[in-house]
């Protein structure tokens, strides 16, 4: 498979430190965009999960090096803490070569359009509730691994647990509708044309009203990217496939570590 060229690059919620994480998907992923910019846009490294149970095996010590081999190459990398890696907020307007630590940056388009990028956990609703969000991670991470072993169980090459109950829950829906509603919000408030985050863990690019609203989704479960083209064109793009095999391998081995 050719490599293929873009402007920019946009990932979220890798979760770097969880066996959840697609690290061998990404990995091969970043090995073939080659970019210009590269935005890390939130909790890239789980600091909650590896303070919990530490797990970091060396695909994502790989990971790491591949973003700093694109740093040392000219691409210019910038990192925006969400909440799972708030720790790096600590070092916030830290510039290392091409690499940039920011809470939230202005991107500009190819054709001159304006976008706020920013990682979203302080539009959820639950910022303020330190216990709330813990144990809102913890649940999802029991989903995910529910998730895992359902699929084992049934024989089932892919299935979602997590937004199989997302789809059911009225509460999921509106919590969704209300994130969105909030950077949306925030970025006609700016005046931007559009606006880049993740958190929420749902994949989207759509207008919402004059704004465009872009959540660059995972790589747990929706394995998604969003790139510019040179033209300034924005795309979402996934390796859901790759990522399912990869996480079953993953899980597979790190449960015959720990048995």
């Amino acid at each position: 498979m050719s490599d293929v060229r873009c402007r920019t690059v946009w990932i979220s919620d890798v979760h770097l430190g969880t066996p959840e994480c697609a690290a061998d998907s990404l990995l091969a992923f970043l090995d073939r965009h080659r970019c210009d910019y590269l935005y890390l846009v939130g909790d890239i490294v789980d600091f909650w999960q590896l303070r919990r149970t530490p797990y970091w095996p060396q695909i994502q010590t790989d990971v790491v090096r591949m973003v700093f081999s694109k740093a040392r190459a000219g691409t210019i990398v910038t990192l925006i803490p969400g909440n799972h890696d708030e720790y790096l907020r600590r070092f916030c307007d830290l510039q290392l070569g091409n690499i940039m630590i920011t809470r939230e940056a202005i991107h500009r388009t190819a054709d001159g359009r304006l976008l706020l990028v920013l990682h979203g956990d302080e539009f959820d609703g639950l910022s303020g509730y330190r216990v709330l969000v813990w144990l809102a991670d913890a649940g999802y991470v029991l989903m995910v691994r529910l998730n895992r072993w359902i699929r084992r169980l049934l024989g089932c090459r892919y299935w979602s647990l997590s937004a199989s109950l997302a789809a059911m829950l009225q509460s999921a829906p509106w919590f969704v509708a209300a994130f969105e509603a909030a950077v949306v919000h925030e970025a006609a408030r700016r005046r931007v044309a559009g606006v880049v985050c993740g958190h929420i863990h749902q994949p989207a690019l759509r207008p919402v009203g004059s704004i465009l609203y872009c959540n660059c989704g995972d790589w747990v479960e929706s394995c998604t990217a969003l790139i510019e083209h040179f033209d300034g064109r924005l795309e979402l793009v996934s390796s859901t496939s790759a990522a399912t095999v990869t996480r079953a391998a993953t899980a597979a081995a790190a449960e015959a570590a720990a048995s």
